[in-house]
């Protein structure tokens, strides 16, 4: 009875291995943005997580895909302060906060505070996190994208996403 006990528990802790790994990479290499919308963030507009459907500026409550929103890139861009969420990871555990400035249609600064989950993450996000300014300040808004910077690939990524999401939401 013990060797079968063993046995059993040996391949219970396998299975729940499988069914872990297998959730860990379902979400793989995608990152994400979204515009972030408390009063904590960017131009400092109050909102709340709930939506009132006769402002303007509310979205269809489908946050995932940010055009969702209605909103959609013109490539003519207003002046303004834009904050958001950039998430990444095999299941989203690193986040950026990206705070854009846009005078112009050029970029005329930019603010990004990390939100590492290992040593490993935070090493790569303050590398990202030093050298962008050089890579996108008095850059135009418009078709904007960085190649690996600071040999942060993710987080140059999740960076991509929060800019289209900031042309996004520039959008005049």
């Amino acid at each position: 009875m013990n060797k079968h006990g063993k046995s059993v528990r040996a391949a219970s802790l396998a299975a729940v291995g499988l069914v872990a790994a297998g959730t860990l990479f379902a979400g793989c290499g995608e990152p994400s943005a979204v515009p972030m919308n408390d009063e904590y963030a960017g131009s400092g507009d109050e909102s709340s997580a709930s939506t009132d459907a006769s402002s303007p500026d509310s979205s269809s409550g489908e946050s995932e895909n940010p055009s969702a929103s209605g909103k959609t890139d013109t490539g003519t861009y207003k002046d303004g302060t834009y904050a958001i969420k950039g998430e990444y990871g095999p299941v989203g555990e690193d986040t950026i906060d990206v705070t854009l400035t846009v005078a112009a249609g050029k970029v005329s600064d930019v603010q990004v505070v990390g939100h590492p989950f290992t040593t490993i993450s935070k090493n790569h996000q303050n590398a990202f996190i030093k050298a962008i300014p050089g890579v996108v300040e008095g850059k135009a808004l418009k078709d904007l994208k960085v190649d690996k910077v600071a040999g942060a690939s993710w987080t140059s990524e999740a960076f991509n996403k929060a800019l289209e999401v900031a042309r996004q939401e520039a959008s005049e």
